[in-house]
């Protein structure tokens, strides 16, 4: 490797722990005394080089009930407290987590969609970490030999392609986000904080090596989790495209949860748009039916509302869902596809609405 080659790759890695300085929270950069690590092996999360995201005993996986879309992406999720600790059950908010706890989520795309068995490429793994002084965001990418993903606190962009579920051969040019985008879309009252562990969203079974059992339960049986009631009687959010969990306006409400709500809610860095888009949400003009948009020119594409109830195409949501154009498309960030099945299922929403 050139010596210029090797100056930039200092000077990207310098820059890359100043922005992660300055995503930490009441602490001067003077005051840290951590620098994470440069390889995501050392954490120890996993099995041999972690290409098959098998995890050690104390790392547990877990899944959620309706998941962000990320551009198609296959998700492992897994979550380790230190030893001898506990979450704290909560109904509405995220647990209370333990300084410590380490929150994983790896992001992969099969080769062949219709076919898992041929397998997949991994392209990176983020880290959620409860620092004492408040949560650290860390993408890893990984390399090409899939042996170790790197730290790429700078963030990067892979081309990638994969054969769809449709048999077509598809690509994208997918986005690792820098540790400040990170903090973007977990930014909760101003602090980076996780999203997925809450109970409406892990109330669901999950296929253990010895059996499916509800997470929460399982939790709980393992001494992670404390004061959790039984599982039916937490919340639990339908999942997205599975109309045996919950009716169409449960399910179109859980998929705008999960990809609009860390922001758009009273907690979330867009609350000035007026928009709750949290699934419990009851007034109809916090979820947007004939609510103006405080957006302006080509984020509305012309439209008046952000719902118009049996008119998808004069409501702004599904324009916004579909647009993959920066400043148009919604989430902002984690995506530059179309995802054309939640698209179809907000449509469908909209259009069911009674219209007065």
């Amino acid at each position: 490797m050139s010596a210029l080659n090797l100056s930039y790759l200092f000077l990207k890695k310098r820059m890359g722990i100043l922005l992660l300085l300055l995503t930490i929270p009441q602490c001067a950069p003077s005051s840290i005394e951590w620098e994470p690590p440069e390889h995501l092996s050392e954490y120890g999360l996993f099995k041999n080089t972690g290409a098959t995201q098998e995890p050690v005993s104390n790392v547990i996986p877990y899944d959620i009930n309706t998941p962000l879309f990320s551009d198609y992406t296959t998700k492992y999720r897994f979550i380790k407290l230190p030893k001898n600790t506990q979450a704290t059950y909560d109904p509405i908010t995220t647990f209370d987590l333990p300084v410590g706890t380490i929150i994983v989520k790896t992001f992969a795309y099969p080769h062949d969609m219709r076919d898992l068995s041929k397998g997949q490429h991994l392209l990176e793994t983020r880290l959620l970490i409860h620092r004492p002084k408040g949560w650290v965001g860390l993408p890893y990418m990984w390399n090409k030999e899939q042996t170790d993903a790197t730290l790429e606190i700078a963030g990067d962009i892979l081309q990638t392609q994969w054969i769809h579920t449709d048999g077509q051969q598809r690509s994208n040019k997918y986005m690792i986000p820098n540790v400040n985008q990170c903090k973007q879309c977990h930014d909760q009252n101003g602090n980076l904080k996780p999203i997925g562990i809450r109970a409406r969203h892990l109330n669901r079974d999950y296929p253990y090596a010895n059996g499916s059992q509800n997470q929460l339960t399982h939790w709980s049986q393992i001494g992670i989790l404390k004061n959790a009631p039984d599982s039916q009687n937490a919340p639990k959010l339908a999942v997205w495209n599975d109309p045996n969990t919950g009716t169409l306006n449960a399910r179109a409400r859980a998929y705008l949860e999960i990809n609009c709500a860390h922001c758009h809610s009273p907690q979330g860095r867009a609350w000035s748009a007026g928009l709750d888009l949290t699934a419990t949400q009851t007034d109809p003009s916090l979820i947007g039916v004939f609510k103006t948009s405080t957006a302006a020119g080509a984020g509305t594409g012309g439209r008046d509302y952000d719902i118009i109830p049996g008119n998808p195409k004069a409501s702004i949501f599904p324009y916004r869902i579909a647009s993959t154009q920066p400043d148009v498309a919604m989430p902002e960030l984690g995506r530059r596809l179309t995802h054309t099945e939640g698209l179809a299922l907000i449509t469908q929403w909209i259009a069911a609405m009674p219209q007065k």
